[in-house]
């Protein structure tokens, strides 16, 4: 089955159109993506190719809305897909897992509206949301200013998202009438719109193109931003601002697949120097496999589970308590700071021969798995502000 959502939209047909039939176009793709990392990581952001395969597998269009013919995947889909390419490359699936945020996105515009600014269902999202510019209101909507970090994917991004505290015209704060506090609003434009700004020579994720960006006095018309308080299309995928989060598990969990499966490889033919025995023989290494195994058998388990019972809590409105509000949080957490420590094993166990970055991917996990876990996701303020929640506090954060 396939779809054509839009009249400029034809090179979309032919694209996979189901949840299970994008699945399965990521797992085709895996293989092809382990071979280009080496590429993706020199070339510091996703080639073309890379884009376009990612784009022609349907993962862009993995959270559109099926009103427009798109599949909506549910949160859990989505970490599953972000899951298999992640394991392929890392950066890839980072790019993958904020390009399809366009889909979240749109249920919180007008829909005559969201269907001007994602032209596509294919289209891919990009920008930060945090309110790190300034929009002075106007008329008709807001004069926007600022400079933004952490743009992943913005070189092949159709759709950036600025986030902004909004300000009156003679300075002062403007007021969020929900939130009793200053306004925060995304704003929506085309590409083009702003200027890049190569910034991004990291540790890791180096494949992500993760620029800054900037604009001064660009004008962005009220209907083309939103406030994740007040979505405007109903449903798990909008009721809740966190669904943007919710699929960020998928990358950790697929890297430590990939690097526990790589080693598990290598162990089949080597043999240790000092000893001379195989490492698949030996106690040593057979202990540590199975502890990360076990590690991340768990670390996943606890993802998935949490999804669910999020997901199934919101399609029936349900009220969530203390424990759901932060379960799934502490799930993402653990996650990501759990393969991080099962590749950090990983590189231990491999040695010396671990250190090469061209020929061994090891070292680009590692370099990869410290780099995500500098996310707000997988920092300690995630512990403190869940254990603040399940001591009868509240929290200040949309997402949370």
């Amino acid at each position: 089955m396939t779809t054509t959502f839009h009249t400029k939209d034809a090179e979309s047909v032919g694209i996979p159109s189901n949840s299970e039939e994008i699945l399965d176009a990521a797992r085709a793709l895996q293989s092809w993506l382990s071979e280009q990392s080496f590429r993706i990581e020199q070339n510091r952001k996703l080639p073309n190719d890379v884009v376009d395969r990612l784009r022609a597998a349907g993962i862009f269009r993995a959270a559109a809305p099926a009103t427009w013919g798109g599949p909506e995947m549910n949160s859990i889909e989505q970490t599953l897909l972000v899951e298999v390419i992640a394991a392929g490359d890392v950066s890839a699936a980072w790019c993958a897992m904020i390009g399809m945020d366009s889909g979240i996105y749109s249920g919180f515009l007008d829909d005559g509206v969201a269907r001007q600014i994602y032209e596509s269902i294919d289209s891919a999202q990009s920008g930060w949301i945090y309110p790190h510019g300034k929009a002075i209101r106007v008329e008709g909507g807001y004069r926007i200013s600022g400079r933004w970090r952490f743009g992943s994917g913005i070189t092949h991004a159709n759709v950036i998202s600025a986030g902004c505290t909004v300000y009156n015209e003679d300075g002062t704060p403007f007021t969020d009438e929900l939130s009793g506090g200053p306004e925060w609003r995304v704003m929506l434009a085309p590409a083009e719109a702003y200027d890049l700004i190569d910034t991004w020579h990291t540790t890791g994720l180096a494949g992500s193109g993760s620029f800054d960006y900037s604009v001064d006095e660009l004008f962005i018309p009220k209907e083309r931003s939103f406030t994740f308080n007040r979505p405007v299309r109903t449903g798990p995928l909008y009721d809740a601002p966190d669904a943007i989060l919710r699929k960020m598990a998928g990358v950790p969990l697929g890297m430590a697949r990939a690097a526990l499966d790589h080693v598990r490889g290598l162990a089949l033919d080597r043999v240790d120097r000092e000893t001379g025995i195989a490492w698949a023989e030996d106690p040593r290494v057979q202990q540590t496999i199975a502890q990360l195994e076990m590690e991340l058998s768990a670390a996943r388990a606890s993802v998935y589970s949490t999804l669910e019972r999020q997901w199934a809590a919101l399609e029936v409105d349900a009220p969530r308590d203390a424990d759901a509000r932060v379960e799934t949080a502490l799930a993402r957490y653990n996650a990501f700071r759990t393969a991080r420590s099962i590749v950090q094993r990983l590189y231990d166990l491999v040695g010396g021969a671990a250190v090469y970055r061209d020929r061994s991917p090891l070292d680009r996990w590692l370099r990869d798995a410290n780099t995500m876990c500098q996310h707000a996701v997988a920092q300690d303020s995630i512990l403190r502000l869940s254990g603040k929640v399940l001591l009868g506090g509240d929290s200040a954060s949309p997402f949370f």
